[in-house]
């Protein structure tokens, strides 16, 4: 801090037909067709329906044809069982559902071997229905686990080929991978399903295509089960990602501290975000999110705290570090504890989904003073957070990052946080603000000195990137719209004269300066503190994860 001396589903239609072939004494049942009959051929030539076809003929051999699947071509081609495919009286069902083969009466022979005499006639060629989707396997014992649906036909001639849509992606985030698969069954994908062509022996079927987050469909062996689906994104979950913490941590930099009551910050994350205290009887309720790596689950917190008032009691740190933001106590300039947020006075949709923000006008504020892993001396470190460019002032100090864990001024150099807002006390940018800049205690800096810095210009949007990377012997500001475009550096250099080296504490402060001074506001979104100097490449994929996650939206 400063001395404030100076201050969102087309489904191909399915149809369960039975077709009943007698081969060699066995009989061979198929469930769960789509489309019209392609007819039959009296000496087992296939005509093909569908994406592709097989045609078989002697000694009665059996053709099946694969569908087509919208959302990934697949031409799965079954398997030509001919002479003797099927144990003596045995029946054969593929049901429509599980993918599950049970024997009734006889075991069908494994593997899809090709008895004598059941050799493929010339007139059985296969169509080329479209690319083989390399996601899918086929048995050769004959089961297809598809994303599309599948028919036969008696004799040999395959269905008229139905048509599956691949399903619908889920509004809610969370995308079904291959959705129920089953033979000829329906599938929903998250991007491209791939069914069916490649044989292997016993044919292991994975949900092909691109996928995020949802369960894949399972294996199917000779005479196995498929996987369950994957779970869709209804009621409003979100799928487990990438947060800006695994972006820190792949750039070397890994998140120490990391605070926000809106989302989770790392893709695997599951616990609570932030603690609510109720007034009516002073009981508290954690706020956890929708799903790992997902939003806050802000119906929770509507419950509780229907018919009376609560307050933020805590926020969380995601790290692990158990860095967590309670109630700022009294410091030098302020001798008495800060104010809690009303967790309902910063009311928005992100994503489609309704949260909470940190709402701190004058006089509120957070701090933890022993903490675990925060940069202390001249150690680097990268800081940001997501604010507001419409809330503001121009008072000390509105700020988020390293402080002092006394909470009073120590001196130049021993604190190295984020500040936004339009002071010009001190440092300043272009224009009028709200800008981005450091303060690094008895000075807020846009640069080196406190003359104004024309390349920080003010930042006006309803949500705000702000960062500070803090290197031995220099720093950088960075700045941005958090709901689109890339951070731009506004100061990449030397510190000021008597900040190098930094004499940093490794307290975290939100909303006040160093010593507690409390006459600034601002709005708090999200933010981490990192061990270790971002690059400009990690600065900008973490810009990018904060775009994607929809602020406003």
């Amino acid at each position: 801090m400063a001395n404030s001396d100076s201050r969102r589903d087309p489904r191909a239609t399915l149809r369960f037909s039975a077709v009943l072939t007698t081969l060699a004494g066995a009989t061979l049942i198929w469930g769960c067709s789509s489309g019209s009959s392609g007819g039959s051929s009296s000496g087992g030539a296939g005509a093909t329906g569908g994406a592709s076809g097989v045609a078989a003929q002697s000694g009665g051999s059996v053709a099946t044809s694969g569908g087509v699947t919208i959302g990934g071509s697949s031409e799965a081609g079954g398997s030509v069982v001919s002479g003797g495919t099927s144990a003596s009286g045995g029946t054969t069902l593929l049901s429509s559902t599980g993918g599950k083969t049970p024997d009734s009466g006889g075991t069908a022979a494994a593997g899809g071997r090709t008895g004598s005499g059941g050799a493929v006639e010339s007139g059985g060629a296969t169509s080329s229905g479209g690319a083989v989707g390399s996601g899918g396997s086929v048995a050769e014992g004959g089961s297809l686990a598809s994303g599309g649906s599948m028919a036969t036909s008696a004799g040999g001639s395959p269905a008229s080929g139905g048509m599956a849509t691949g399903g619908m992606r889920s509004t809610g985030g969370e995308t079904a991978a291959g959705g129920s698969l089953a033979t000829g069954g329906g599938g929903t994908t998250g991007g491209i399903t791939s069914a069916g062509g490649t044989k292997a022996t016993g044919g292991t079927v994975s949900a092909g295509g691109t996928t995020t987050g949802g369960a894949s469909g399972g294996h199917v062996g000779s005479g196995g089960t498929t996987g369950s689906a994957g779970t869709s994104g209804a009621g409003g979950k979100t799928t487990a990602g990438t947060g800006p913490c695994d972006i820190f941590a792949a750039g070397n930099t890994p998140c120490v501290a990391a605070h926000s009551t809106v989302r989770a910050l790392l893709g695997a994350y599951n616990g609570s975000l932030y603690q609510v205290t109720r007034a009516s009887d002073k009981t508290t309720k954690d706020i956890g999110v929708l799903s790992p790596g997902g939003f806050a689950n802000s119906a929770t917190q509507d419950t509780f705290c229907t018919g009376t008032t609560c307050t933020i009691s805590i926020i969380y740190d995601q790290s692990g570090k158990n860095n967590h933001l309670k109630q700022a106590p009294a410091g030098q300039r302020k001798a008495t504890p800060d104010n809690l947020a009303d967790p309902t006075a910063l009311k928005f949709t992100i994503s489609g989904h309704t949260v909470y923000g940190v709402h701190l006008p004058v006089g509120y504020g957070y701090r933890v003073d022993q903490t675990t892993g925060i940069a202390t001396g001249d150690q680097p470190e990268t800081e940001y957070m997501v604010t507001s460019g419409t809330f503001y002032n121009g008072s000390c100090c509105f700020d988020y990052g390293n402080a002092e864990t006394d909470n009073h001024d120590d001196g130049a150099g021993t604190m190295e946080a984020v500040y936004f807002g339009n002071w010009t006390s001190q440092g300043k940018g272009a224009g009028n603000g709200p800008w981005v800049m450091a303060d690094m205690e008895n000075g807020v800096y846009a640069q080196a000195s406190f003359a104004a810095n024309p390349n920080d210009p003010p930042l006006t949007s309803p949500y705000v990137t702000a960062m500070v990377i803090g290197r031995s012997g220099s720093f950088a500001l960075m700045g941005g719209n958090a709901q689109t475009g890339t951070l731009t550096g506004f100061y990449d250099g030397v510190r000021p004269n008597g900040y190098n080296p930094m004499k940093k504490q490794g307290a975290i402060i939100l909303g006040i300066g160093g010593d507690n001074t409390a006459t600034a506001q601002g709005d708090f979104y999200e933010g981490v503190l990192t061990s270790g100097a971002a690059s400009t490449a990690t600065a900008q994929a973490v810009q990018a994860n904060i775009v994607a996650a929809g602020y406003g939206n």
